[in-house]
């Protein structure tokens, strides 16, 4: 605890881990928000330690910084110029890599899990490029998969990937992630083996979906049960189909789309046709086994040279084309890349390419992951602040230049109160 004598602070009752920060990021991880989080999931310690909790958890979003530094390295550069400073009650040593990992192995998955829902919330304003169709804000949602390393434990929890008869070299982890496409910021994340399939994962980050959202997935996720689950969180939805779901054309609108209907599979033939008929009709066919839809259909040019044009096929919740016109959506559907863009972002620049975590147990793995998504999450808030404040889209920023900037903040910065 901080004394005061004689209306000053004694900095020799303040212990060096107190003072522990994150530079720049600390403003996105407020040290009470960490303490709240300890609090609830009950892994404040019971005993002063060398390694406190709070600054276990700055070391997890640190080792996701410094992904190439092993992890006492990680610590120096934590306490940077803090030691130098003295004045510090008792005396401190950067632990050794054991210690470091018992510490993680005591704060455990939940308070990370944790912080990252409490924390990772949409961070585009209305001027941010990109963020917006109309007042719907553009979400996107996709899954990937992470090597963890080749321990019988982690095969066990994990899975590997079959591709015909050849298996992955490592455990493969599967994410889900809903981020923002004007941000690139991750809000909802799922974590899971890599045998379970990408539908089901996504409804574990449901609780992630906002009314004002719209939410834009590829081919992959579309299911008629999903669908309808993520609708009743009152959000819009733009997802692209395969050919092999049934569009019937009810009505043509002026903008080139469609109005059409999405019948269960489960539905019989006869009833799906009175279903049909009552919709082109322009009753009321809502219900458990059936939703309106509208339907945009488009091509894009081929890349492969073969004069080929690939047709792209979405279908959306928003039935009113004077709310987003055909071109709107087309456009909006594009903006699904960013998707992809922050996750080449965590796999490639963050932890590094061809390069598979350091846990070698299930729980230090989604322990990992999840201080992974904060840290990036960390990042892309800073990012999208800096490019309102200069009003350009943060598409204009570099993401490495800007982790750059970051990293060398951590050593330099202490979390001092003004």
């Amino acid at each position: 605890m901080v004394q005061v004598r004689g209306g000053v602070v004694d900095s020799s009752a303040v212990r060096l881990t107190d003072r522990i920060s994150l530079g720049v990021l600390a403003e996105v991880f407020p040290r009470d928000v960490i303490e709240d989080v300890l609090n609830e999931t009950g892994r404040r310690e019971l005993r002063s330690r060398l390694l406190p909790a709070h600054v276990v958890v700055r070391f997890c979003l640190g080792m996701c910084l410094f992904f190439d530094d092993d992890y006492e390295e990680v610590m120096r550069k934590l306490v940077g110029s803090l030691r130098s400073v003295g004045s510090w009650r008792g005396e401190w040593n950067v632990p050794s890599t054991a210690a470091i990992s018992k510490a993680r192995k005591r704060l455990g998955v939940e308070p990370l899990s944790l912080l990252f829902e409490r924390v990772a919330v949409p961070v585009a304003g209305r001027g941010t490029t990109g963020a917006w169709l109309a007042s719907r804000r553009l979400m996107a949602m996709d899954g990937f998969s992470v090597d963890v390393p080749d321990t019988p434990e982690n095969a066990a929890e994990f899975g590997r990937q079959r591709n015909q008869s050849v298996e992955s070299a490592f455990p493969r982890a599967l994410m889900i992630v809903l981020g923002e496409c004007g941000s690139r910021a991750i809000v909802g994340a799922a974590i899971a083996g890599c045998l379970t399939s990408e539908k089901t994962l996504a409804r574990d980050i449901i609780g992630s979906v906002e009314p004002d959202m719209l939410v834009i997935a590829d081919r992959g996720f579309y299911g008629f049960d999903l669908w309808n689950e993520f609708r009743r969180t009152g959000a819009d939805l733009l997802w692209r189909v395969s050919s092999a779901v049934t569009l019937p054309v009810l009505e043509w609108l002026p903008d080139g789309s469609y109005r059409s209907i999405l019948v269960s599979s489960a539905v019989r033939r006869g009833r799906r046709d009175r279903l049909i008929e009552k919709a082109r009709r322009g009753e009321d066919c809502r219900s458990e086994d059936a939703q309106p839809v509208r339907v945009v259909e488009y091509q894009v040019p081929d890349r492969a040279g073969d004069g080929a044009a690939e047709v792209v096929c979405v279908v959306t919740s928003i039935l009113d084309p004077t709310e987003a016109t055909a071109m709107e959506l087309a456009l909006a559907y594009h903006e699904r890349w960013e998707c992809e863009g922050l996750i080449d972002e965590m796999k490639t620049h963050q932890q590094g390419s061809g390069k598979t975590l350091r846990s070698r147990s299930p729980d230090m793995v989604r322990q990992e992951l999840w201080a992974f998504l904060l840290a990036h999450y960390g990042i892309r808030r800073v990012m999208c602040s800096a490019a309102d404040e200069a009003d350009v889209d943060p598409d204009r920023l570099s993401f490495m230049r800007s982790l750059r900037v970051i990293r060398r903040q951590v050593p330099a910065e202490a979390d001092f109160s003004p």
